[in-house]
């Protein structure tokens, strides 16, 4: 980690389960999206594609791009 917790390294190439969009994995944070006293946690995860827009996409909807389509590890 550099400094303010930032990566070195370049993000990760991943694919959209959902849309089967590619792209730069940008961040993810922890949300809390709830509109009312109890809490709802959520884990967005924001993917850069080579046009440079950015989407958001939920965390457990997205794996590495080095995996073909629908093939799991």
């Amino acid at each position: 980690m550099g400094s303010r917790g930032h990566r070195e390294d370049p993000p990760p190439r991943v694919r959209d389960v959902a849309s089967g969009f590619e792209g730069e994995l940008m961040a993810v944070i922890n949300e809390n999206v709830s509109t009312t006293p109890h809490p709802y946690w959520v884990e967005p995860a924001y993917v850069r594609g080579p046009s440079g827009r950015e989407f958001s996409t939920a965390l457990s909807n997205i794996e590495s791009a080095e995996i073909h389509p629908g093939q799991r590890t």
